[in-house]
Protein backbone atom coordinates (compact mmCIF):
# COMPACT_ATOMS: atom_id res chain seq x y z
CA UNK A 1 0.00 0.00 0.00
CA UNK A 2 2.75 2.48 0.61
CA UNK A 3 4.13 2.02 -2.95
CA UNK A 4 0.85 2.96 -4.45
CA UNK A 5 0.82 6.10 -1.97
CA UNK A 6 3.98 7.22 -3.30
CA UNK A 7 2.87 6.48 -7.06
CA UNK A 8 -0.20 8.49 -6.07
CA UNK A 9 2.38 11.45 -4.26
CA UNK A 10 4.22 11.69 -7.14
CA UNK A 11 2.02 11.86 -9.72
CA UNK A 12 0.26 14.24 -8.14
CA UNK A 13 3.23 16.63 -7.90
CA UNK A 14 4.03 15.79 -10.95
CA UNK A 15 0.54 16.83 -12.51
CA UNK A 16 0.28 20.15 -10.21
CA UNK A 17 3.91 21.38 -11.45
CA UNK A 18 3.19 20.45 -15.09
CA UNK A 19 0.12 22.40 -15.54
CA UNK A 20 1.68 25.73 -14.36
CA UNK A 21 0.11 25.95 -11.03
CA UNK A 22 1.51 28.76 -8.98
CA UNK A 23 0.35 30.26 -5.76
CA UNK A 24 -0.68 33.75 -6.52
CA UNK A 25 1.47 36.59 -5.98
CA UNK A 26 1.18 40.03 -5.40
CA UNK A 27 0.91 42.12 -8.72
CA UNK A 28 3.61 43.45 -10.61
CA UNK A 29 2.31 47.77 -11.86
CA UNK A 30 3.44 49.27 -14.89
CA UNK A 31 3.64 53.00 -12.15
CA UNK A 32 5.67 53.43 -9.14
CA UNK A 33 3.39 56.03 -8.04
CA UNK A 34 -0.47 56.61 -7.58
CA UNK A 35 -2.58 59.16 -6.35
CA UNK A 36 -5.66 57.81 -5.16
CA UNK A 37 -8.96 60.50 -5.09
CA UNK A 38 -10.72 58.56 -2.40
CA UNK A 39 -11.34 60.03 1.21
CA UNK A 40 -9.26 59.34 4.30
CA UNK A 41 -12.27 57.91 6.10
CA UNK A 42 -13.91 56.16 3.48
CA UNK A 43 -13.64 51.97 4.45
CA UNK A 44 -13.14 50.95 1.09
CA UNK A 45 -10.79 53.58 -0.06
CA UNK A 46 -8.55 52.83 3.33
CA UNK A 47 -8.78 49.22 1.87
CA UNK A 48 -7.95 49.94 -1.70
CA UNK A 49 -5.53 52.03 -0.72
CA UNK A 50 -3.78 49.52 2.14
CA UNK A 51 -4.11 46.49 -0.85
CA UNK A 52 -1.98 48.46 -2.91
CA UNK A 53 0.84 49.74 -1.14
CA UNK A 54 0.97 46.14 0.29
CA UNK A 55 2.71 45.38 -3.15
CA UNK A 56 6.21 47.39 -1.69
CA UNK A 57 5.75 48.70 -5.48
CA UNK A 58 3.59 51.37 -5.50
CA UNK A 59 3.10 54.72 -3.38
CA UNK A 60 -0.05 55.65 -2.59
CA UNK A 61 -0.29 59.70 -2.50
CA UNK A 62 -3.37 60.78 -0.90
CA UNK A 63 -2.97 64.48 -0.40
CA UNK A 64 -4.19 66.80 -3.01
CA UNK A 65 -1.14 69.13 -2.91
CA UNK A 66 1.12 66.09 -3.95
CA UNK A 67 -0.85 65.16 -6.83
CA UNK A 68 2.04 66.24 -9.13
CA UNK A 69 3.69 63.99 -7.64
CA UNK A 70 2.05 60.79 -8.82
CA UNK A 71 2.57 58.81 -12.24
CA UNK A 72 -1.38 57.79 -12.30
CA UNK A 73 -4.13 58.97 -10.86
CA UNK A 74 -7.36 56.64 -9.63
CA UNK A 75 -10.29 58.96 -10.03
CA UNK A 76 -13.80 57.10 -8.74
CA UNK A 77 -16.85 58.44 -10.41
CA UNK A 78 -19.56 56.38 -9.13
CA UNK A 79 -20.47 54.14 -6.06
CA UNK A 80 -24.02 53.48 -5.22
CA UNK A 81 -25.49 50.89 -3.48
CA UNK A 82 -29.07 49.69 -3.90
CA UNK A 83 -31.67 47.17 -2.28
CA UNK A 84 -34.45 45.57 -4.81
CA UNK A 85 -37.09 43.40 -3.45
CA UNK A 86 -36.92 40.35 -6.04
CA UNK A 87 -40.12 38.19 -4.65
CA UNK A 88 -42.87 38.57 -2.34
CA UNK A 89 -45.14 36.17 -0.45
CA UNK A 90 -49.00 35.63 -1.57
CA UNK A 91 -49.90 38.36 1.34
CA UNK A 92 -47.30 40.98 -0.33
CA UNK A 93 -44.72 40.70 2.15
CA UNK A 94 -41.43 40.54 0.90
CA UNK A 95 -39.55 37.42 1.00
CA UNK A 96 -36.49 38.32 -1.48
CA UNK A 97 -34.05 41.00 -2.02
CA UNK A 98 -31.04 41.65 -3.89
CA UNK A 99 -27.84 43.73 -3.08
CA UNK A 100 -26.54 45.47 -5.93
CA UNK A 101 -22.96 47.46 -5.30
CA UNK A 102 -22.51 49.45 -8.80
CA UNK A 103 -19.07 51.06 -8.99
CA UNK A 104 -17.38 52.82 -11.58
CA UNK A 105 -13.45 54.22 -11.29
CA UNK A 106 -10.50 55.44 -14.51
CA UNK A 107 -7.45 55.63 -14.23
CA UNK A 108 -4.91 58.11 -16.26
CA UNK A 109 -1.65 59.71 -16.17
CA UNK A 110 -1.00 63.16 -15.37
CA UNK A 111 -1.02 63.94 -19.07
CA UNK A 112 -4.37 62.75 -19.08
CA UNK A 113 -3.83 59.91 -21.00
CA UNK A 114 -6.36 57.13 -19.90
CA UNK A 115 -5.32 53.99 -19.71
CA UNK A 116 -8.23 52.66 -17.99
CA UNK A 117 -11.42 54.34 -19.12
CA UNK A 118 -14.39 54.67 -17.81
CA UNK A 119 -14.82 51.27 -16.44
CA UNK A 120 -17.92 49.36 -14.22
CA UNK A 121 -17.99 47.17 -12.28
CA UNK A 122 -21.31 45.75 -11.05
CA UNK A 123 -21.73 42.92 -7.92
CA UNK A 124 -25.02 41.33 -6.60
CA UNK A 125 -25.48 39.22 -3.73
CA UNK A 126 -29.10 37.81 -3.16
CA UNK A 127 -30.80 37.64 0.54
CA UNK A 128 -33.45 35.64 2.16
CA UNK A 129 -36.00 37.94 4.33
CA UNK A 130 -38.20 36.75 6.88
CA UNK A 131 -39.55 39.42 9.46
CA UNK A 132 -38.86 37.44 12.23
CA UNK A 133 -35.20 37.79 12.24
CA UNK A 134 -35.04 41.25 10.88
CA UNK A 135 -31.99 42.42 13.21
CA UNK A 136 -29.78 39.95 12.45
CA UNK A 137 -30.79 40.37 8.60
CA UNK A 138 -29.53 43.68 8.88
CA UNK A 139 -26.37 42.42 10.24
CA UNK A 140 -25.99 39.58 6.75
CA UNK A 141 -26.96 42.74 4.48
CA UNK A 142 -23.89 44.51 6.26
CA UNK A 143 -21.52 41.21 5.85
CA UNK A 144 -22.80 40.57 2.48
CA UNK A 145 -21.94 44.61 1.40
CA UNK A 146 -18.60 44.32 2.89
CA UNK A 147 -17.90 41.26 1.23
CA UNK A 148 -18.60 42.76 -2.04
CA UNK A 149 -16.59 45.55 -1.12
CA UNK A 150 -13.71 43.24 -0.87
CA UNK A 151 -14.38 41.20 -3.88
CA UNK A 152 -14.75 45.17 -5.46
CA UNK A 153 -10.97 45.24 -4.62
CA UNK A 154 -9.50 42.80 -5.77
CA UNK A 155 -11.34 43.21 -9.27
CA UNK A 156 -9.88 46.24 -9.02
CA UNK A 157 -5.87 45.60 -7.95
CA UNK A 158 -6.83 42.78 -11.31
CA UNK A 159 -7.46 45.64 -13.40
CA UNK A 160 -4.66 47.87 -12.51
CA UNK A 161 -2.08 45.49 -12.45
CA UNK A 162 -3.12 44.92 -15.97
CA UNK A 163 -1.62 48.04 -17.13
CA UNK A 164 1.13 47.08 -19.27
CA UNK A 165 2.82 50.30 -19.99
CA UNK A 166 2.10 54.46 -19.87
Amino acid sequence: MSYLRRFLLINLVVVVAGCGFQLRQSPNYAFTTLFVNLPENDVMGASLRRNIAASNQVTVITDVRDVEKAQVIYEPILNVREKVILGRTSTGAIREYQLRLRYRFRLRTQGGKELIPDAEIFLTRDINFNETGALSKESEEALLYRDMENDLIQQILRRLAAVKSL
